[in-house]
């Protein structure tokens, strides 16, 4: 059997978690608690597939191929994996143009 990765929330991932499902709610809790749910369980899949999800294209037009996102529409969850674990680095509005924010936020 194959190890389970660790998944890991980054504290700035942990608030675009936090501010995303505190906005929808302002509106409908039960919608914000559905969602939440949703990204939960999508991150959660991680642990015995990593791999999941594509190369972020922004970035890897950039030559920047390390960096990993699902899509829980329409949020975009990037994500990298080390040895052993899976670090979530940010939860992003797919509607918006990210590339320079994915640029600053990531590479660094």
């Amino acid at each position: 059997m194959i190890p389970s990765f660790r998944v890991v929330w980054t504290h700035t991932a942990e608030r675009d978690l936090v501010g995303v499902i505190d906005y929808i709610a302002l509106d409908s809790p039960g919608n914000a608690l559905h969602i939440l749910k949703k990204i939960r369980r999508q991150v959660d899949a991680l642990k015995d597939h990593p791999e999941r999800g594509r190369i972020v294209p922004e970035l890897q037009a950039q030559g920047i191929g390390q960096y990993r996102e699902l899509i829980v529409d329409p949020w975009r969850i990037v994500f990298r994996i080390t040895e052993g674990s899976v670090y979530i680095l940010a939860l992003l509005d797919a509607r918006r143009n990210v590339e320079d924010f994915l640029l600053q936020r990531l590479v660094r």
